[in-house]
């Protein structure tokens, strides 16, 4: 691979030194991979979708969903280590909601790209 980079006849010396500068430590770019893969399942959209809209259960998520509250833990457990939904008790109920309104703005400029194509 690194002779790809060799074979290359116009280098911007500039322009590479000053893109270097300003890139995140690979750390930082595992962390934004790992966190926008989260995004990329359909079920995990459809609740953080909901989740958008209102505070909700288990139940009222599998309903919403359609599928069964076994498959919506499962997410939820994913959502929340990502730091994408917390939750509160309410005596026996667990409510849901997203982390904060960033997670919402992610969404929202996701779709408004996809539907300007």
């Amino acid at each position: 691979m690194e002779e790809e980079f060799l074979e290359c006849t116009v280098l911007h010396e500039d322009t590479v030194k000053k893109v270097k500068q300003i890139m995140p430590d690979d750390g930082l770019i595992y962390d934004l991979a790992e966190f926008f893969k989260v995004f990329a399942d359909s079920t995990r959209m459809k609740i953080i979708y909901a989740l958008m809209q209102e505070e909700l259960c288990v139940c009222d998520i599998a309903n919403i969903v359609q599928t069964t509250q076994s498959a919506i833990s499962h997410q939820l457990r994913i959502l929340k280590q990502s730091k994408l939904v917390k939750y509160r008790k309410e005596g026996k109920v667990v409510y849901y909601s997203l982390d904060d309104e960033h997670i919402a703005q992610i969404v929202k400029k996701g779709r408004e790209h996809i539907e300007e194509l």
